[in-house]
């Protein structure tokens, strides 16, 4: 079985969107992709840090669900890393309330030794130097090697991002932030650009218009799922990145080819994500409900060309 290595926080949020609010809940990137990786059955593993105010029961939701825990670093007289943000009736933008790195701040990620030969790492959205980090940690080089990164580290380490960038082979960012990294408008021009600093793959997220795959085989573009009610899209682009590398590290193929259906299987846990406020929606799925909805993917993307 190969082994995934996620890289990430494991965090509060308190989230309101025009369909209500929440107090502190669990959130955090390395749980968001933890979460969706474990649904494909792979060896996951987590690398964070928590205050000593983090619930044990969250662990232990986590370890139930396959992930392992021996990397979540707890430090007892520290407190949890907290986001608070409140989601414009569109859904797509927000405003962040409140940001307390509290012990994220001084986060030096340690990799146990069980997952330093880890085939595939999830860079999850931190500092560069902090992903680099644990690049320079693992026993061996990883088959892939995915990063997620936003706007906030190009504007303030964008020479350390360039240099952690030629040591990955996958990178996920949304438009506005390919645009910023690349300097061009046109998204496939923005891919090219990229390419050019050092991953081999872009994966670019658009929120309810899908996402797109480029590579220098060619580009691919899958959907979102068009959802009736949306109550939280806080979790879905890492939801995404965790299913997109769920599936790529339980099929062991990473071509082009099979990352068009990592694309598609990202999508659809990311569907269900949004779904409930936080992890709940993720944390009550079901393998019946996840094949069911990648039928209703199939019926939206295919058919036939007539003459």
């Amino acid at each position: 079985m190969s082994k995934l290595l996620a890289v990430g926080t494991v965090a509060f949020d308190a989230i309101e969107t025009p369909f209500g609010k929440t107090d502190k809940i669990l959130g955090g990137s390395g749980t968001f992709v933890g979460l969706a990786a474990s649904k494909f059955e792979v060896n996951i593993g987590i690398v964070s840090v928590v205050g000593g105010d983090f619930p044990q029961s969250y662990l232990d939701m986590m370890k139930e669900n396959g992930i392992n825990t021996d990397g979540v670093e707890i430090i007892k007289e520290g407190k949890t890393f907290f986001w608070s943000g409140k989601y414009h009736n569109d859904m797509n933008s927000r405003d962040t309330l409140i940001t307390e790195l509290n012990v994220l701040e001084h986060f030096k990620p340690i990799v146990p030794e069980a997952y330093k030969n880890s085939s595939i790492v999830m860079l999850g959205n931190l500092h560069p130097l902090t992903q680099a980090s644990v690049l320079d940690q693992m026993s061996v080089k990883p088959k892939l090697v995915v990063l997620d990164t936003m706007n906030f580290w190009m504007d303030i380490a964008l020479d350390d991002l360039h240099q952690v960038l030629k040591r990955i082979d996958v990178i996920t960012i949304n438009d506005d932030e390919a645009r910023q990294l690349s300097g061009e408008y046109s998204l496939v021009n923005a891919a090219k650009k990229i390419h050019t600093m050092g991953p081999k793959y872009v994966v670019i997220k658009k929120g309810e218009h899908g996402a797109l795959l480029f590579s220098e085989e060619g580009m691919f573009y899958a959907p979102a799922l068009p959802l009736a009610e949306v109550f939280d899209p806080t979790g879905a682009g890492d939801t995404f990145a965790g299913g997109f590398c769920g599936y790529l590290a339980k099929t062991e193929n990473i071509s082009f080819e099979n990352m068009k259906n990592a694309i598609i299987y990202g999508s659809n846990l990311a569907s269900f994500c949004v779904e409930k406020f936080g992890t709940q929606r993720m944390e009550e799925l079901k393998n019946g409900e996840v094949e069911e909805r990648l039928r209703a993917f199939k019926e939206l993307t295919q058919f036939d060309i007539v003459s």
